[in-house]
């Protein structure tokens, strides 16, 4: 045999060993094709995820701490600085440990999930689901932008009660309150479970909550006037003046909540695309619209435009667009901004003092009444004509009626789960601070320091 018929046999050879193996080769290429084809998260969707949850820490620490501190008395500035630090601190913790599991971990019923308790099996290479088929991010990545939305939810909460509750009661009530109000809300409100039964409640109904109206403005307005009510109104409430002691930090406060705003919004579209940049530019217009129409109220009302109802009115446009975001387009923001701001004007200028409340920081005149108009609005801003997503089998009574129901599960659950909530708080700590440390100051009487030192 000559060396090109030995070449020859030695190939055929060969080809009928590699026939023969085919079968085992295709079963052991199998898993990895299959590993091939499974989404990987894009770069561009990941960083802009990463950046969107930096901006809502942004909104809290130091956004809302200096929002809300600016509006209190010299006195009280450290102690409100100090309650938000720490209640979201607390709920970062709460959170990784079991929040996300009873939010988010898996299917089990539709109030609430089971699984990934202290996020065990979560990986870095772990991904969720966005808007889009087969487009993912990192797991972590999610827990850590849906940890920030409970963190700031519950500090929303305080702006009700300052100037007068105890550090430690306001520590249990954070406990509780997240465990048995946020956490099914949030459930109920944004979980695609595997089947109708594991499915959000409201989730399941079709409602519209882009960003969050009714899991965090809805419910931190219901909770903070729930909580005023049983913790009681501060000495000297509509007898003594208790004007903002920095109406300086206030606006710095209202900059920085605006900017992290666009995290909030822009960042509840999962990915960096036409959505979120439909919420980016709402939460401009829908803002500014608050901020001017909040001002001609005060006009109307027989008031001098001011710093502090320019403020109020952006915090007013801003809660009001969050659930229509991405669900209204630019005239339609404009519209929920408006309206945002004329009820909420009305509301915090004229009824408040005849209802005699003391929601110390207006939470549920600002975020309770602007989530509740925009959480109902969204229906409307849907409407092609206001520029809004909605297709040309879209029926406006029936969406409506599903956004109604929503908002009344979510006041109901917010309320009752509240009281429970501050009950306990008030039960284990006491609630509130003696008259003599309240008149004193919560800064040196809660915490031994004071904000200013001159």
């Amino acid at each position: 045999m000559n060396f090109a018929n030995k070449i020859a046999a030695g190939a055929g050879a060969a080809g009928l060993a590699l026939f023969a193996a085919l079968p085992v080769w295709a079963q052991e290429a199998a898993p990895a094709v299959a590993e091939a084809v499974k989404p990987t998260p894009d770069k561009g969707d990941t960083a802009w995820m990463m950046v969107a949850t930096v901006l809502v820490m942004a909104m809290i620490v130091p956004g809302l701490a200096l929002f809300y501190g600016g509006l209190v008395r010299t006195k009280n500035m450290a102690s409100v600085l100090t309650q938000i630090l720490a209640v979201a601190a607390l709920a970062m913790i709460m959170w990784v440990m079991f929040g996300y599991s009873l939010a988010f971990g898996g299917d089990a019923n539709q109030f609430i999930s089971s699984g990934k308790l202290f996020l065990a099996g979560v990986a870095a290479d772990s991904t969720v689901a966005t808007f889009t088929d087969g487009v993912v991010i990192p797991e972590f990545v999610f827990i850590a932008f849906q940890m920030t939305f409970s963190a700031i939810t519950v500090a929303l909460v305080l702006g009700g009660l300052v100037e007068r509750m105890k550090f430690s009661a306001v520590m249990v009530f954070a406990i509780v309150w997240l465990t048995i109000v946020y956490y099914p809300i949030a459930h109920m409100v944004w979980y695609l479970g595997g089947d109708e039964a594991s499915t959000g409640l409201i989730f399941g109904w079709g409602a519209l909550d882009f960003a969050g109206g009714t899991v965090v403005h809805i419910n931190a307005g219901i909770a903070a006037l729930v909580g005023c009510l049983i913790i009681g109104k501060r000495t000297g409430y509509q007898k003594e003046i208790m004007a903002p002691h920095s109406l300086t930090m206030t606006l710095v406060g209202t900059g920085l909540l605006w900017v992290g705003w666009f995290g909030f919004n822009a960042g509840s579209a999962l990915e960096a695309n036409g959505s979120a940049g439909l919420a980016l530019i709402n939460t401009f217009t829908a803002t500014a619209a608050g901020v001017l129409f909040w001002m001609l109220t005060e006009r109307v009302l027989g008031h001098k435009g001011s710093l502090l109802g320019a403020c109020s009115g952006a915090i007013a446009g801003l809660v009001a667009v969050t659930p229509a975001a991405g669900n209204s387009g630019p005239f339609g923001a404009i519209l929920l901004g408006a309206v945002a701001g004329i009820v909420c004007c009305w509301f915090v200028m004229k009824l408040k003092a005849k209802l005699g409340f003391d929601d110390s920081l207006d939470v549920f005149g600002i975020h309770g009444i602007g989530g509740l108009i925009g959480s109902i609005l969204t229906a409307v801003t849907m409407l092609p004509a206001l520029g809004g997503p909605a297709g040309d089998d879209y029926v406006l009574g029936s969406q409506l009626w599903i956004q109604v129901k929503s908002v009344g599960v979510a006041v109901l659950w917010s309320a009752v789960g509240s009281a429970i909530a501050f009950t306990i708080a008030k039960a284990v700590t006491g609630g509130r601070v003696s008259e003599e440390v309240e008149r004193e100051g919560l800064d040196l009487g809660e915490h031994g320091e004071r904000a200013y030192n001159y």
